[in-house]
């Protein structure tokens, strides 16, 4: 009887140890991956056509774009991994993300808007359009989810794409009718090649979402329960998810007027680190954010490298890695039921 005590108090210790490490940020891995993160940063810095070192004005350059593009791809990977990891908390579904819930087809609509209400906007005035009509998008799929009795896991995706797939060809039609798909053709493809100084600075407001989510992040975990579980523990669900779908309205806002449509890192990497770590929000924001910049790095060297001196849209390379990602995740599921 001494012996089983002994047995289950070393046990018990035992799992307080890996739950511990478990909730430390600050591991091996991380620390690994911080630096794989890092060098592929220095990769990107040094990745282009143009000549930096041997060129008088290399450094000029150096400054005006490599900098610039490189602090943007950082930012812009953790703003749309974050928003991913968010939504699916929401929802208690794994395959939504901006780009599968209409979000982001939201947003384009808004831009279209600004750009037939001022013919040439700033772009404060761009980020505020895309921002408010991605908060309304996020909110009307909301209500269509609350309306939905049936909430397979592949149900509320479908509804998403469907969804955004309407708003995508209101934006096409209105494009059409008064002559502005030209202004913004750039944003159906996102690309970094126009990033430079001037043109990336509002991304650095991701850093003050990405603390906002931070401090709430216990509330949203517990609003990922469901309604009937976050309020019996005194949290204000409606106002949660108010807050979360603002939040994630901010981030890709400021990233669909700054950069354009980037499908399926949302997906990709909230997955990848759920996978591992549980759905702890707090403990795997910065895995996601870390993890967010080099998937987005690592896709934006390839599309600069793969047919140089020409350079492919980030989006082709994000969005055939992340249709890969996405078919894996159902086949995965499917073979779990």
């Amino acid at each position: 009887m001494q012996n089983n005590m002994v047995n289950e108090t070393l046990g018990a210790g035992t799992n307080q140890l890996q739950s511990h490490n478990k909730n430390r940020i600050f591991t091996r891995s991380f620390i690994l991956t911080l630096l794989i993160v890092l060098a592929l940063g220095l990769i990107s810095l040094f990745t282009g056509v143009y000549d930096i070192r041997g060129q008088e004005d290399g450094m000029d350059m150096f400054f005006i774009t490599r900098v610039p593009r490189t602090i943007a791809l950082m930012l812009t990977g953790a703003a749309m991994s974050m928003s991913g990891l968010v939504m699916q908390l929401i929802t208690q579904n794994r395959l939504v993300e901006p780009t599968t819930t209409g979000t982001i087809e939201w947003a384009g609509l808004g831009l279209m808007f600004v750009y037939l209400l001022i013919p040439a906007p700033t772009l404060v005035q761009r980020m505020a359009g895309a921002i408010i009509f991605s908060f309304i998008g996020t909110m009307v799929f909301f209500f269509f989810l609350r309306s939905i009795r049936l909430r397979t896991s592949l149900i509320v995706p479908i509804i998403g794409m469907m969804l955004g797939a309407v708003i995508s060809a209101i934006s096409t039609f209105v494009g059409l009718v008064f002559q502005m798909t030209q202004n913004i053709e750039s944003w159906f493809v996102g690309s970094f090649a126009p990033i430079q100084v001037g043109r990336y600075e509002y991304l650095w407001l991701i850093v003050i979402i990405t603390f906002f989510i931070f401090i709430y992040a216990d509330r949203l975990t517990l609003a990922g329960l469901g309604e009937d579980i976050a309020t019996s523990l005194g949290v204000n669900y409606n106002r949660i998810v108010i807050l979360g779908t603002g939040l994630i309205s901010l981030a890709v806002g400021i990233v669909a007027a700054v950069i354009g449509n980037l499908p399926f890192l949302g997906i990709i990497v909230p997955n990848i680190v759920s996978m591992y770590r549980g759905d702890d929000l707090r403990n795997n924001l910065p895995w996601v954010c870390l993890l967010g910049m080099g998937t987005i790095t690592l896709c934006d060297i390839i599309s600069r490298t793969i047919i140089m001196p020409f350079e492919v849209p980030v989006s082709l390379i994000l969005g055939t890695l992340g249709s890969v990602v996405f078919i894996t995740i159902l086949l995965r599921q499917r073979r779990q039921k």
